[in-house]
Protein backbone atom coordinates (compact mmCIF):
# COMPACT_ATOMS: atom_id res chain seq x y z
CA UNK A 1 0.00 0.00 0.00
CA UNK A 2 1.64 3.64 -1.07
CA UNK A 3 0.43 6.37 1.46
CA UNK A 4 0.37 9.73 0.16
CA UNK A 5 1.67 12.65 2.81
CA UNK A 6 0.35 16.15 2.10
CA UNK A 7 2.96 17.58 5.02
CA UNK A 8 5.62 19.02 2.22
CA UNK A 9 2.49 21.27 0.62
CA UNK A 10 0.38 22.38 4.22
CA UNK A 11 3.44 23.71 5.41
CA UNK A 12 4.12 25.75 2.10
CA UNK A 13 0.51 26.72 2.46
CA UNK A 14 1.02 28.19 5.93
CA UNK A 15 3.83 29.82 5.23
CA UNK A 16 2.11 31.68 2.33
CA UNK A 17 -0.61 32.44 4.40
CA UNK A 18 1.79 33.57 7.31
CA UNK A 19 3.41 35.67 5.15
CA UNK A 20 6.36 33.91 5.60
CA UNK A 21 7.55 34.32 1.82
CA UNK A 22 9.80 37.11 0.83
CA UNK A 23 8.01 40.28 0.01
CA UNK A 24 8.32 42.27 -3.82
CA UNK A 25 10.42 45.39 -3.48
CA UNK A 26 8.28 47.98 -6.19
CA UNK A 27 8.33 52.13 -6.07
CA UNK A 28 5.55 54.39 -6.58
CA UNK A 29 4.40 55.18 -9.97
CA UNK A 30 1.92 57.68 -11.78
CA UNK A 31 1.07 60.13 -9.28
CA UNK A 32 2.51 62.75 -10.89
CA UNK A 33 4.80 65.77 -9.78
CA UNK A 34 2.54 67.96 -7.54
CA UNK A 35 0.45 64.41 -6.14
CA UNK A 36 1.10 62.33 -3.33
CA UNK A 37 0.39 58.30 -3.21
CA UNK A 38 -2.04 57.89 0.06
CA UNK A 39 -0.89 55.39 2.36
CA UNK A 40 -4.05 54.05 3.94
CA UNK A 41 -4.60 52.14 7.58
CA UNK A 42 -6.74 49.66 5.54
CA UNK A 43 -7.59 48.62 2.16
CA UNK A 44 -9.73 51.41 1.08
CA UNK A 45 -10.98 54.75 0.48
CA UNK A 46 -12.82 55.26 4.15
CA UNK A 47 -9.35 54.47 6.13
CA UNK A 48 -7.68 57.27 7.73
CA UNK A 49 -4.24 58.37 5.50
CA UNK A 50 -1.21 57.70 7.46
CA UNK A 51 1.19 59.84 5.45
CA UNK A 52 1.29 61.07 1.09
CA UNK A 53 4.32 59.22 -0.52
CA UNK A 54 6.16 60.80 -4.15
CA UNK A 55 6.69 58.69 -7.12
CA UNK A 56 9.91 56.96 -6.48
CA UNK A 57 9.13 56.00 -3.03
CA UNK A 58 10.49 52.71 -2.70
CA UNK A 59 8.35 50.29 -0.95
CA UNK A 60 7.99 45.86 0.65
CA UNK A 61 4.93 44.20 -0.92
CA UNK A 62 3.41 41.91 1.31
CA UNK A 63 -0.04 40.56 -0.02
CA UNK A 64 -3.22 42.60 -1.94
CA UNK A 65 -6.21 42.24 -1.63
CA UNK A 66 -9.49 43.15 -3.77
CA UNK A 67 -12.12 45.57 -2.39
CA UNK A 68 -15.01 47.21 -3.91
CA UNK A 69 -13.53 46.02 -7.65
CA UNK A 70 -10.01 48.18 -6.22
CA UNK A 71 -7.06 46.35 -5.99
CA UNK A 72 -4.50 47.16 -2.86
CA UNK A 73 -1.50 46.41 -1.50
CA UNK A 74 -0.03 46.15 1.90
CA UNK A 75 3.19 47.75 2.02
CA UNK A 76 5.92 49.06 4.20
CA UNK A 77 8.22 51.78 3.42
CA UNK A 78 11.85 50.22 2.68
CA UNK A 79 13.73 52.83 4.35
CA UNK A 80 11.24 52.26 7.91
CA UNK A 81 9.46 48.96 7.72
CA UNK A 82 7.70 50.04 10.83
CA UNK A 83 5.67 52.56 8.92
CA UNK A 84 2.82 50.65 7.13
CA UNK A 85 -0.32 50.85 5.54
CA UNK A 86 -1.99 50.54 1.88
CA UNK A 87 -2.04 51.78 -1.10
CA UNK A 88 -3.96 51.43 -4.51
CA UNK A 89 -2.00 49.02 -6.90
CA UNK A 90 -2.55 51.37 -9.77
CA UNK A 91 0.43 53.45 -8.31
CA UNK A 92 2.60 50.71 -8.17
CA UNK A 93 5.50 49.30 -10.59
CA UNK A 94 5.60 46.30 -11.51
CA UNK A 95 5.97 42.98 -10.09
Amino acid sequence: MIRKTTTPLLAVLLIASCGGLPVDRTTVQGTGPDELLKLRAGPGLGYNVILGLPDGTTLNRHDCVTEVGQLWCRVSLTDGPQISGYVSADYLGPR
